[in-house]
């Protein structure tokens, strides 16, 4: 006796993938071939981003950054995922369907792709990073270049390496990454009104070449210690602008004291002085 095939029941038509794959609550959140995070600057050059990553022309709300967090992008492959040093996302609210901080980024349960990624090169990434290496295996994930070019057509991807000050991008061009120039030393991305360039100035007191936020006019988007900062000088110039023009006001009526004596000692009274005029 032959047994008749088990088909899984399918719906008509079939769900879509957001609820049928697996979401954030069901995939690792955590790197298990690179622990924790390599050194200082891959912590503190992304918080950098993170800050100061502001477009101007989208509600705060809708605009969501992270580091170093696990993006899954195959829906042939769901547990196939990269993990971008940093990277910049429009409209997309900060939590996870407006509840809940993010485990992961799952980008068929998401409504928008990453706009930007960047990528801090490292002796051992460079070849994956920069697109020199690529698998093209079908049992094996592809490269970093080709999930961020080909898989999730991200406008903007960037790739800055400390050790030689060295900063690249490329921008999707009829669906290939074509290298970007520089503008005044800055990357433009018009879509969020914003650049990205190279700063030297210090960050959490270090002192160095930082990759960070401009407006696309080259004013840097400040962080909240330098906002601060900066509120704190302008208060001071305007108490300083208010004292001097108080003492300005004091000095012209003193003077004109002076001068209102004067008269009299001549046999002037200024008070008809100032009827005749």
């Amino acid at each position: 006796m032959t047994s008749s095939p088990h088909y899984i029941p399918q719906s008509d038509p079939p769900l879509p993938p957001w609820e049928t794959l697996p979401t954030m609550y069901d995939l690792p959140s955590d790197n298990p071939e690179e622990p924790g995070l390599p050194d200082d600057f891959h912590f503190l050059q992304p918080l950098l981003l993170y800050l100061t990553f502001q477009p101007i022309n989208w509600n705060p709300e809708l605009v969501y950054s992270a580091a170093d967090l696990n993006l899954y992008y195959d829906l042939q492959h769901p547990l196939w995922y990269k993990r971008p040093d940093w990277f910049g996302v429009v409209g997309v609210e900060k939590l996870y369907k407006g509840q809940d901080l993010r485990l992961s980024y799952v980008t068929w349960q998401e409504p928008a792709n990453p706009f930007v990624v960047v990528e801090l090169l490292s002796p051992g990434t460079e070849d994956e990073d920069l697109g020199t290496r690529r698998e093209s295996a079908a049992d094996k994930p592809p490269s970093k270049w080709e999930v961020y070019e080909r898989i999730l057509r991200i406008p903007y991807y960037v790739v800055f390496s400390r050790y030689t000050n060295e900063l690249r991008a490329f921008q999707l061009v009829g669906g290939h990454y074509e290298p970007m120039n520089l503008t005044e030393g800055r990357l433009l991305m018009p879509e969020i009104d914003l650049s990205l360039g190279l700063w030297q100035g210090s960050f959490r007191d270090i002192e160095r070449l930082w990759l960070r936020w401009f407006t696309l006019a080259g004013e840097l988007i400040p962080v909240p210690t330098e906002e601060a900062a900066a509120a704190t000088e302008r208060a001071i110039i305007a108490e300083q602008e208010a004292i001097e023009a108080k003492e300005e006001a004091a000095q012209a009526k003193r003077k004109a004291e002076q001068l209102a004596e004067r008269l009299r000692q001549l046999g002037v009274n200024p008070d008809e002085l100032d009827e005749l005029l």
